[in-house]
């Protein structure tokens, strides 16, 4: 796993046990895989002149806590203890603001795109690593915790083959 050291996170509410891991895609340009500009979002250096669609992200101060590539190496943006910036607006189970209890995983792929199996393979090592760590968590999409304002993990991603690599 490389580590990078996104300057998008804050500490978590005093006391809040992480309970919940939220799985993204992401892939920027919006179905162009590879390249920097995942990487460069989440460090808060995207040059919103590089491409049409980043101008609308100009000034965007986001992070996840993990990203998957579509080789399924795996870096680590935002340790796991602390609050990545990824879900927005979201509500779980009924509690609101899904950031301070959960982590957050980016795959990187698109709605429309199935996922590699390497991701796979990553996401539910990762997972498993996680819940050794933390405890049974939830697992949820970002449509989950945001429905109406978010489509990702997407309707490509093989939710019941990912239920049984975990288990």
């Amino acid at each position: 796993m490389e580590t990078r050291s996104s300057p998008h996170f804050d500490d978590r509410p005093e006391g809040e046990r992480i309970s919940l891991l939220v799985i993204h895609n992401i892939s920027l340009p919006p179905g162009e895989f590879g390249g920097p500009h995942i990487d460069e979002l989440f460090m808060g250096t995207l040059h919103p002149g590089a491409h049409p669609y980043f101008a609308g992200l100009a000034g965007l101060r986001v992070s996840a806590h993990y990203l998957i590539r579509r080789d399924g190496s795996l870096i680590e943006y935002v340790p796991p203890e602390k609050r990545a910036w990824h879900a927005g607006v979201s509500a779980w189970k009924g509690r609101e603001k899904c950031n301070d209890f959960s982590i957050g995983v980016e795959v990187e792929g698109a709605d429309d795109v199935p996922f590699a199996e390497p991701q796979y393979e990553t996401l539910a090592r990762l997972t498993r690593e996680l819940q050794d760590h933390f405890g049974p968590l939830d697992i949820a999409g970002h449509s989950d915790v945001a429905p109406g304002r978010k489509t990702d993990p997407g309707p490509w991603f093989d939710w019941d083959r990912y239920r049984a690599a975990i288990r």
